[in-house]
């Protein structure tokens, strides 16, 4: 399975991206809101992805330095060297990669543009649907169907 069948199963919900000079503060309340895990920065609105921002980096900016770290902008504590997918990434390429580098999240960019996010839920939802088709088509096969 390629990424490109996880974004179109997800439907044109699009990336939550802020710009990097809002506040940490800011950026939780985003995230509590919408009920996700990480923000992608964008200083151009959503087309490029500059950075990610998730709600590991907080929790550990704030025990780190305290809640100081919320009155800052984002971009103080982004993630900036993303690791990213693209459409025609398969499903195991980019669980390992998460899986080796401990995220959770991967923004796919196609020709230097944002298109979507997929996470590690998303990647294993999209293995244990291949995993219950192949099963099908092999009891199919032995029961001769």
């Amino acid at each position: 399975m390629l990424v490109q069948a996880i974004l179109k199963s997800k439907g044109s919900g699009g990336v939550v991206t802020v710009l990097p000079s809002i506040t940490v503060s800011d950026a939780s309340k985003i995230l509590s809101e919408k009920r996700i895990g990480t923000v992608v920065v964008s200083e151009d609105g959503g087309e490029t992805a500059a950075g990610i921002l998730s709600e590991r980096d907080i929790v550990r900016e704030l025990a780190a330095t305290g809640s100081g770290c919320l009155t800052q902008p984002v971009s103080a504590y982004m993630t900036r060297d993303l690791v990213t997918a693209t459409k025609q990434d398969t499903v195991q390429d980019i669980m390992t990669r998460m899986t080796e580098g401990r995220f959770r999240h991967m923004p796919v960019v196609e020709d230097g543009k944002l298109v979507g996010i997929v996470t590690l839920g998303d990647v294993v939802k999209a293995q244990l649907a291949e995993l219950a088709m192949e099963k099908d088509a092999l009891q199919g096969m032995i029961m001769g169907h």
